[in-house]
This record gives structure tokens, sequence and C-alpha cells, in this order.
């Protein structure tokens, strides 16, 4: 896999380094700019400090200010970038390098002189810059006004090239990289190119290599072993569902992990359609698929020591003469029964499917992610995650999202939503009361494994940036999910 640019590491004096463009950090000190660390002579570092305020850099994160390069830098251009107010906050350090990569266009080769003093510090500078670097660029002309020129080298100034943990850090932080950039590439293909079966044979070709083992159910299975929920919603498409498994096992025996992911290739509601604006970005409605199969890849690539088994749960939700109908009843895989009051709650019913078929291959603990609730979005806004689920195991995700610098917030599971999801005909419905909508949809996939370990990621706002570039992160496709789901795997193995 190869969706990042080059880096590598230099002990080399930051004003020595050729580079098209040289980034330094800015902190904010009580409101005044200064440069962070010791990264360049004294002479130059004095003549900037004084000249910040009237160049427009203030220090605060997501400032970055372009300038020729005072004498005696060799590269051409200077990047000063904001990284807060604390230069050791290793998620200022992401994203104050993400940012500066995300305004490179035009420099093939950039070089960083951020405080790198501990290898924590490094493997996040080369995280943020190999993720802020990132460009989608499938569907350009690619003439040379159409297309991004983003940095193809990066090279990290750092205090030893040969210490272990420094080395170890950066090829940690490619490996995130990759895996979250390919989550990127997944979301932001165009849905007429993703249908579930041209997904499903992208996940054998992200598994080749890796030790991976890899099992897809086409639709005849599907029908067959009674997956109810993936038959149903993806009923009204002429492509067909798919739920593919992929397994990591390591050498010795371990804890059993299960990460469950919605993969909606394209959401129209079905026969409960959405308005024409609503289905605009509903090629995203597939990124917790895409999170769930860079994750396990990443895992097996870093050799985290946990048994972690993937389930992409995928369909395309269309209406037609075929679809399911509002009032219809299906039975999920295990023999639930589900009444379909609105077709556009659809995720929860592809993801009871996967979910019980994790419960019933033995996992200790399952967790699950998916775009699933508008309701999300109006809770905690469009960057913020809502995470829900057994206490601890929910607190545990929590806790990753923190340490991986993904936004997160626990949310509860109120008993008396339950209630709301009753069926006059069927074990249960598939919605229930308008108020609190995020917190119903999840205690609708409580009940289908209620006495398991389990954790559930709403990314239905951090999945897809609708606005503008911030940080390392782009428009479009997020890649959110895959660092929160690897530090939680990482921190599992060493229980």
């Amino acid at each position: 896999m190869r969706n990042v640019a080059e880096i590598t590491l230099t002990g080399k004096d930051p004003a020595d380094v050729r580079a098209d463009a040289l980034i330094v950090g800015v902190v904010n000190d009580n409101g005044t700019p200064k440069l962070a660390g010791q990264t360049l002579p004294k002479s130059v570092a004095k003549s900037l400090n004084a000249s910040l305020e009237a160049l427009g850099a203030t220090g605060e994160i997501d400032n970055t200010v372009r300038i020729p390069s005072p004498e005696g830098v060799n590269a051409q251009i200077t990047v000063l970038t904001g990284i807060g107010s604390d230069e050791d906050d290793t998620e200022s350090l992401r994203r104050g390098a993400g940012a500066a990569l995300q305004n490179a266009d035009g420099f093939d080769r950039v070089a960083l002189a951020l405080p790198a003093n501990t290898g924590k510090k490094v493997g996040a500078i080369a995280e943020g810059a190999l993720l802020g670097a990132y460009r989608f660029q499938t569907y350009r002309a690619g003439d040379a006004d159409n297309t991004p020129r983003s940095p193809k080298a990066l090279e990290l100034v750092v205090p030893s090239t040969r210490e272990k943990t420094t080395r170890s850090a950066v090829e940690r932080a490619r490996i995130i990289a990759e895996s979250v950039n390919g989550t990127r590439d997944l979301i932001n293909t165009a849905p007429n190119d993703l249908p579930p079966a041209e997904f499903a044979d992208r996940a054998k070709s992200s598994v080749k290599g890796t030790g991976l083992k890899i099992d897809v159910l086409d639709e005849k299975q599907l029908k067959a072993d009674g997956y109810g929920g993936l038959t149903g919603v993806g009923q009204g498409s002429s492509r067909p569902p798919r739920l593919v498994k992929i397994s990591w096992s390591p050498s010795k025996k371990a804890p059993h992990i299960a990460l469950v992911g919605k993969g909606i290739t394209f959401d129209s509601g079905g026969l409960s359609i959405k308005p024409s604006s609503g289905m605009e970005t509903m090629k995203s409605d597939m990124s917790g698929a895409a999170a769930v199969l860079q994750t396990i890849v990443a895992a097996a690539r870093l050799e985290v020591p946990v048994r972690v088994t993937a389930w992409l749960a995928l369909a395309e939700n269309m209406p037609s003469g075929t679809a399911q109908r509002p009032s219809d009843v299906i039975s999920i895989y295990g023999g639930k029964t589900v009444e379909v009051l609105n077709t556009d709650a659809e995720g929860r019913l592809v993801l009871a499917d996967a979910l019980v078929a994790a419960q019933e291959d033995g996992a200790d603990a399952v967790i699950d992610i998916a775009t699933l609730t508008g309701a999300q979005m109006v809770a905690l806004g469009s960057r913020v995650a809502g995470i829900m689920g057994t206490d601890k195991l929910r607190d545990e995700v929590v806790s990753s999202a923190d340490s991986s610098g993904e936004l997160a917030w626990p949310m509860p599971l109120p008993e008396e939503m339950r209630p709301t999801l009753e069926s006059k005909v069927a074990d249960i419905a598939n919605i229930g009361q308008r108020w609190g909508g995020m917190l119903s949809a999840a205690v609708s996939l409580k009940e289908i494994i209620p006495e398991t370990q389990w954790a559930h990621i709403d990314i239905a706002g951090p999945s897809f940036n609708e606005g503008s570039n911030w940080g390392y992160t782009p428009a479009g496709g997020t890649g959110y999910g895959v660092r929160t789901m690897l530090e939680f795997l990482e921190n599992y193995s060493t229980k």
C-alpha cells in the first residue's frame, strides 16, 4: 500500500536542509507568537520572532503563513505553522504539521523542523504531515491547472536518526497514515464505482500479503443463511449485498475483538426516500466498513497481539419495485424479527446481521462503527463521534479516541428508549421516538447482542468533512475511526 508521501529522517541543522519548503512551529505564549523550540540559528530566530505578529503568524492551531526564507536558510520558502500554547502536546504537533502540509501544494520536497525531542512527538509530527499531504485525485483530468501537486517527499528533522524509538514511531505513523488515507480513498470514490461487490473485491486486494484471511458471502449465501438485514436492505438495488469477514490471528493465543462496520455504499433512503440534498454525501455511508477494513490491515501490519475479526456489512439502499417497504417484517441473522417502519433506518438492519455473526464467532468484545444517525450531528456536531455501549468498554474506546487525537464523547443508553422501539407485530421496530435518535438507534443494537461486551461508535458527522480543510483533516472522507480502533487494539493487547 502506498498512498502517502515518502518520509525520511535527517539530523541536519534545519537551516541546512535543502527543500522547497521548511516548516517551523510557532507557539502562542499568552497571546504572543514565538518560534517553538531551538530549531533555527539564533540570528534567524531572533529576526523572525520580531516579525511574527506583523507577518500574521499567531501561533494558534490551523494558522499557517508562508514567507520567503530568511537569509541563512536553504529552503526556498519557510512555512510558519501554529501549534497552540503547548509545544509538548502531541495532538497540537499533529495538527500543526498537518495544517502546513494541507497548504503545501506546489512543493515537491518539504522539511519539517518542529519540536521532536521524543519518539511520541516524532510519531505525531510524522502522522500529521502524512495525513495532511493527502490529496484525492482519482477523478481529476490531470492538467496542471486542475490537479493539486501535493508534496512527494517529506524530511523530518530529529535530534538523532539512529534512535530506535524514533524510527519505530515514524514507521508506525506511516502505516497508520496509509490506512487512514486508504479509508479516505474508499469514502471519496464515486458510488457508481463502488457497489458492494466491488467493495468486497477491494477488500481482497487490501489484505494481500498481510497474513489476513478473508471470506465473502454473496447474495445467494446471505439469503440461504438467513441474513435478512443485508438481504432486505439490498433487495431494492440491482447491485446485490455482500458480507465480508476478515480475520487476523497472532502467533500466540490472544483475546478476540470483533470490529463491525456499516457499509451502505449509497443510501437513497430506499422507499422512505431522502430529499435530493440529503443524498449528496451518501456515498460516505460506508465509512464505518472502510474504517474497519483499514484498521484490521494496520493491525496485521503492526502485528498487534490481539485476535481481530472484521465484519463489513455491505449493501446499497435503493428504491425500486423490489425494494423493501415500510411495514415489511424481516428476520435478521439469528432469528429475531424486525418491523421496518422506515427504510432509511437501514444501517441498524445490516449491522444487526453482522453483530449476531460476530457474537456467534465467539468474540470477547464487539465494537461497531457506523454513520448511523443524523441525530448524532444534532447532539455533537460534525467533528465529535458519539460512543455508547456497555460502560467499561465504552469508556475504553473513548479513552482510545482521546489518545489517538480523534474527538469523541461518551453517551448513555437510557432505559426509557427501549419501549419506543416496540412493534405490534414483530420482536422490535427499526425506529423509535424522534427525540434522542442517536440513543434509540444504539439501544436497538444493544437489543441484538444484550449479553456481549459491546461499544458503538456513531460517526455520521466526523466521517465526512463537508466544510474546508482543518488541521490534517481534508474536505471529503476523513478516515475517522481507524486511529481510535487501532489504539484500542494496541491498548487491549497490554491487558
